[in-house]
């Protein structure tokens, strides 16, 4: 499993600044696109808040995490807009920040 997680840790860092992915889409590069869960608990217990940016992941339909590990959903909101993403009732438009690699 620690594999796994790190292999969820290095694609969550690969997430541009100013834009989000989903969990899905970091389960994919992870190995498993079946795993969003996982990637859900993994981000749950990131051990490092600076360099791996949590925040950047969205559910399938751009919504934000209803509990988020760091804070809330307000941290999250707050840390999205910081970067210029546009937050609009708990979502996020991923047509237009959406990462595409």
């Amino acid at each position: 499993m620690e594999a796994t997680t790190n292999r969820i840790y290095e694609a969550v860092k690969r997430i541009p600044y100013g834009h989000v992915a989903t969990y899905g889409q970091i389960a994919e590069m992870a190995g498993n696109r079946k795993m969003a869960r996982v990637v859900g608990n993994a981000l749950h217990k990131n051990p490092d808040q600076a360099g791996i940016p949590c925040y950047r992941v969205v559910d399938a339909k751009g919504r934000l995490a209803e509990h988020f590990a760091f804070g809330g959903k307000a941290a999250q909101q707050e840390k999205l807009e910081a970067e210029g993403i546009l937050v609009s009732e708990g979502k996020v438009d991923l047509a237009k920040y959406q990462w595409k690699e």
